[in-house]
């Protein structure tokens, strides 16, 4: 437990991160909405920088819970047409990640947060339009843009969850879709980031394993608020959460 010292966190800042881990299982197991509104908290508790590698073993860990629990709902189909395009995303973000300083690196998170709205608002509204969202540069731009804005910041959540709803998945399917491609993917920026990047190591891994017990209470709470809210009311929590969080992250700004 000494290597936590590290961090000299206050008991507030304790708190918060705690709340921030509860987020963290609850946003993998059914509220997605959330993911946009701890990653700039978190950002602010350790630095842009750093909060990155402390996210992603969190966010594996949260992956993991949703896999045990939704491994069964899942379209497999959605997800390989935006893997390969998210490798090459990926890619960019790697060697683009190590040069963008703590401030663009918010103004980046920003503005793909915004584009997932647009394109969620212009999916609802776009009746007449329903075969676009089954085109194949509709997967690859937003392959390209999660793959991108999940290296650099583990801000991929709403642009995956303006492309589910877009393909019209019912929300155990749109959960346990997104848990297996935010699995892969995240276990594949894992070495990048503990060789290329140099941002997860023992100090942060404690800290992870201290907040491991929130993760899984937060990944309870978003089964069971899952569980309860009535299919026609899952897409607009989802659109509504992430506009909230996007208007959050752009005052902090």
């Amino acid at each position: 437990m000494s290597s936590l010292q590290s961090f000299d966190l206050s008991p507030g800042a304790w708190v918060i991160a705690v709340l921030c881990a509860i987020m963290i299982g609850m946003s993998k197991t059914g509220v997605s909405g959330l993911s946009i509104l701890y990653i700039p908290v978190l950002a602010a508790l350790f630095g842009g920088r750093l909060s990155t590698g402390i996210l992603l073993p969190m966010l594996i860990m949260a992956d993991m819970l949703a896999i045990i629990y939704y491994r069964r709902h899942a379209e497999w189909k959605y997800v390989f047409r935006v893997l390969p395009w998210a490798l090459v995303g990926i890619s960019i973000g790697l060697f683009v990640g190590r040069s963008i300083s703590d401030i663009l690196f918010g103004r980046l998170i920003a503005v793909l947060v915004i584009i997932s709205l647009a394109v969620g608002i212009w999916s609802d509204s776009a009746k007449g339009e329903k075969t676009i969202p089954h085109k194949w540069w509709f997967a690859a731009s937003f392959g390209l843009l999660g793959g991108f804005s999940t290296m650099i910041g583990n801000a991929a959540g709403p642009l995956m969850a303006v492309y589910l709803l877009a393909m019209g998945l019912p929300k155990k399917t749109f959960v346990g879709t997104a848990a297996w491609f935010f699995a892969i993917v995240n276990l594949i920026k894992l070495p990048l980031q503990v060789w290329w990047w140099d941002n997860i190591y023992a100090d942060g891994l404690c800290l992870n394993a201290v907040l491991l017990p929130a993760i899984a209470v937060g990944a309870f709470l978003g089964v069971m608020f899952l569980k309860h809210i009535p299919e026609r009311y899952f897409r607009i929590f989802i659109l509504v959460t992430t506009l909230a969080g996007a208007l959050y992250l752009l005052i902090k700004q």
